[in-house]
């Protein structure tokens, strides 16, 4: 008998990763009354999201904040103990936009929309004939030709573009509106444009807010490795395995085998949550044509620089913002920063900022190689440049690098979603979520995680 004969388990699903997306499942999957086991090849739960608390510090190295955005996230909160939402201040609504060596506030009304200077006169006037336009006739449109289509070119350059950056990391030129801004694109397919898609839509935000969704930027109280600390509580230590491969034995419809460190576990589901970029080594069994077509979702690699810096050295408006946005056309060398001690409470010791600057992304992707010693001195330079203080002090608390930071859902998109459906036709024991599909932010991964996807068995 065998080594993996005698160390022989039995569980209903195995999730693979123990990312928001994994743990989230195992708790609702428990909830419903199954047995389930996750397996995470890290020596820690949490994927992506990781605190650090140093020297009065409340670092993130990987996902600073989430939104509101559905039913599912708010439901979630509700129903942890451990961890406390903490929804970001009314001065996160304010977001920066950097033109012509100033940071600019981005409009929140019909006069600041007037009298900014972000958008060309003619899109301002412009934007009144939008309701009006036809609709695309490309399903495969980017981000960037339905933005300049629909709202004009300077609405794309110093709104939707900086926009992308923030959220994908990304080239909006590459990106697909179907799939990158879903929400976007069904508001002109359903009802013609974005203006009469938005009015139509206001019946539905109202039962939304009801329900809690709000859209509101969260975080929880001292950082977000409280959820996964809540969700892991919840889960058990004892259903969750860190530091293993997992080595698919067998895949039948409701019978599967994995080994795991010479442990044998038997069940009726594997969900796999890693990024598409892992799928490959995951399962090597399936067919090659079938996987390339599953992975061929490209990442943004991104560099996160947790910066302080003296707030009497800088203006105040400049800070009192959600964060700042470089678009594209500026040139500059960052993609933007974002101010977690602005919006959160406890972030940083009094007199300080905590900045989260971006680098990288799918314009610069060489960046996430450059040496700590490199990255300081651009960080350096260019907050000098935008807070227009050539004397700033700035303090570099942190350097963390993420190879396969954002998913860029592209044109392929759909060829991705379709190949997926065949490789689960073809191992009906299998199920592939995570952000290969479904959307990369938080608010998407925890409604997949609990979705018909996620609760299937």
């Amino acid at each position: 008998m065998t080594s993996l004969q005698k160390n022989r388990k039995e569980r209903d699903i195995v999730i693979i990763g123990a990312g928001l997306t994994g743990l989230t499942m195992a708790y609702h999957l428990q909830k419903q009354g199954k047995n389930v086991l996750v397996v995470e090849k890290s020596s820690r739960p949490g994927g992506a999201i990781r605190t650090l608390d140093e020297s009065g510090y409340t670092i993130e190295t990987g996902p600073n904040t989430g939104s509101l955005a559905n039913e599912e996230i708010v439901n979630l909160f509700n129903s942890l103990s451990g961890c406390k939402l903490e929804v970001a201040n009314k001065e996160a609504h304010r977001r920066l936009i950097w033109k012509n060596g100033r940071l600019q506030a981005l409009p929140s009304g019909i006069f600041s929309g007037l009298v900014t200077p972000l958008f060309s006169w003619k899109d301002k006037f412009g934007i009144l004939l939008e309701p009006f336009r036809k609709k695309g006739s490309d399903p495969d449109e980017s981000v960037a030709d339905f933005a300049k289509r629909r709202l004009g070119r300077s609405f794309y350059e110093y709104a939707v573009d900086p926009f992308i950056s923030g959220i994908y990391a990304g080239n909006p030129e590459e990106l697909s509106i179907r799939y990158a801004l879903p929400k976007l694109y069904a508001l002109e397919v359903n009802y013609g444009g974005l203006i009469r898609g938005s009015i139509a839509k206001l019946k539905d935000l109202k039962v939304e807010r009801k329900k809690g969704v709000t859209k509101d930027v969260f975080s929880t109280e001292g950082g977000l490795n409280r959820l996964i600390d809540a969700l892991v509580s919840e889960i058990g230590m004892e259903n969750i395995v860190l530091d293993v491969n997992p080595e698919i034995l067998e895949v039948e419809k409701g019978k599967c085998s994995l080994n795991l460190n010479e442990i044998r576990v038997d069940c009726s589901r594997i969900i796999s949550t890693v990024g598409a970029h892992s799928l490959p080594e995951l399962f090597p069994f399936a067919p090659e044509n079938l996987m390339s077509g599953i992975n061929n979702l490209r990442y943004a690699p991104v560099i996160q620089v947790a910066v302080s810096i003296h707030t009497s050295e800088v203006d105040r408006d400049d800070l009192r913002a959600f964060g700042a946005l470089i678009p594209s056309k500026e040139n500059r060398r960052i993609l933007g920063i974002l101010y977690p001690s602005v919006c959160f409470k406890n972030r940083s010791p009094q007199g300080k900022a905590l900045l989260s600057v971006f680098m990288g992304g799918m314009r610069h992707p060489e960046m996430v190689h450059w040496s700590d010693n490199r990255v300081k001195e651009l960080v350096r330079e260019e907050l000098k440049i935008i807070y227009r203080r050539p004397e700033l002090n700035a303090q570099i608390l942190g350097i963390f690098r993420h190879s396969h930071a954002i998913p860029q859902y592209e044109k392929n998109t759909g060829a991705r979603m379709e190949a997926i459906a065949e490789f689960e036709k073809l191992y009906p024991g299998i199920v592939i979520a995570g952000n290969a599909i479904d959307g990369i932010g938080m608010a998407h991964r925890v409604k997949q995680a609990i979705s018909e996807k996620g609760s299937s068995t």
